[in-house]
């Protein structure tokens, strides 16, 4: 299990042009396997443009407490990059005029932001329907200073989203580091005791789950069951919904394909499994997603991979909805894992 990033390991898969090289080459290239482009264009989807803006996601910065296998992000307690008060302040002004009903503050660990807790706050006033936090949970058993996000969160009607590999120890720490599974317990009952979770209640607790190896996640409805049974019969844990999320063949997820000598295979089974239904509601086609230094984006993967959205408006600075709404989604084979089944996004299947 690695300790640091793919930047501070001086990974080659850490230059996300020698990424899109990878994902533009090999099988893709000899025509072995079709391109998203023309598999959008065999389905008459292409080029993918935008719907109404429903969701804002912003990434607060690329810190975090923890080095995920799988991180798309390439987060960990190594990446500096943090949005400043500035580009917070440029972000609030767009909260107040959006016309999208949902904010989603991610990262990384976003409250690792110091600013988080402010940035929050005045978010919070600005009215927005849905005010997601993605939060990787141990963060609140990290230190003392996090011990009590779950009121924070209450106080704020935030809608947690948090990260839960499998409802057993071995799977959890396997993907995630050795400690999580049980911290990812203790933080659940935390936000359970606050009201968190429970039927009936509006303080919202939904989970999401990320395949641990090379293989598409299963039925998300099943999957739901089996952790709301495991989770509530072995620590009388509740929640509300789980998102399975496919895994993006991106950064620390990519590293682990090429090293396990699984890419050829997955994406095979990525392109097998396309469903031209799940394209109608992929992600970035209701998202703008915002960088720490406050770029635009299609989505977070297009974000991790340095891919700004195709459009005059580049900036969170110069944010303008209508010639935003006015372009085309930039894509690539990563896209294949939003449309492989029953479709992947942040909100979980889209068909």
């Amino acid at each position: 299990m690695a300790t640091k990033s793919l930047l501070a390991r001086n990974n080659d898969l850490a230059n996300t042009a020698r990424q899109m090289e990878i994902l533009s080459s090999g099988i893709f290239a000899d025509g072995e396997l079709p391109t998203f482009a023309d598999k959008l264009k065999e389905t008459k989807q292409f080029p993918l443009r935008p719907k109404k803006l429903e969701i804002l996601q912003i990434n607060l910065g690329y810190m975090c407490n923890q080095v995920c296998a799988h991180c798309h992000v390439d987060a960990g307690p190594d990446r500096k990059e943090i949005m400043t008060l500035e580009t917070m302040q440029q972000c609030l002004e767009v909260i107040k005029n959006t016309g999208a009903h949902t904010l989603d503050l991610t990262g990384g660990a976003p409250e690792m932001n110091p600013n988080f807790r402010g940035f929050v706050e005045a978010a919070a006033k600005a009215g927005i329907t849905d005010f997601i936090v993605r939060s990787n949970l141990t963060i609140i058993r990290a230190n003392k200073k996090y011990h009590d996000l779950p009121e924070f969160f209450k106080k704020h009607n935030i809608h947690v989203v948090s990260s839960m590999p499998h409802w057993t120890r071995g799977k959890t720490d396997k993907q995630r580091g050795d400690g999580v599974f049980d911290k990812s317990i203790k933080a659940l009952q935390m936000l359970n005791e606050v009201g968190y979770g429970m039927e009936g209640s509006n303080l919202k607790l939904d989970l999401v789950y990320n395949p641990s190896g090379a293989f598409l996640p299963g039925d998300q409805m099943a999957l739901e069951n089996d952790f709301k049974k495991a989770l509530k019969t072995e620590f009388n844990i509740d929640f509300h919904s789980l998102f399975a999320i496919t895994n993006l063949p991106i950064s620390r997820f990519l590293d682990y394909l090429i090293a396990s000598e699984n890419y050829e295979d997955y994406m095979f089974s990525l392109v097998e499994a396309y469903n031209p239904t799940a394209v109608a509601n992929v992600m970035c086609t209701n998202t703008i997603s915002v960088s720490w230094d406050g770029y635009l984006y299609d989505c977070d993967f297009n974000q991790m991979l340095n891919l700004k959205v195709a459009s005059k408006v580049k900036h969170i600075a110069d944010y303008n909805e209508g010639l935003l709404q006015d372009r085309n989604i930039i894509i690539n084979q990563h896209c294949y894992g939003c449309t492989a089944g029953a479709g992947s996004s942040c909100q979980g299947v889209v068909a």
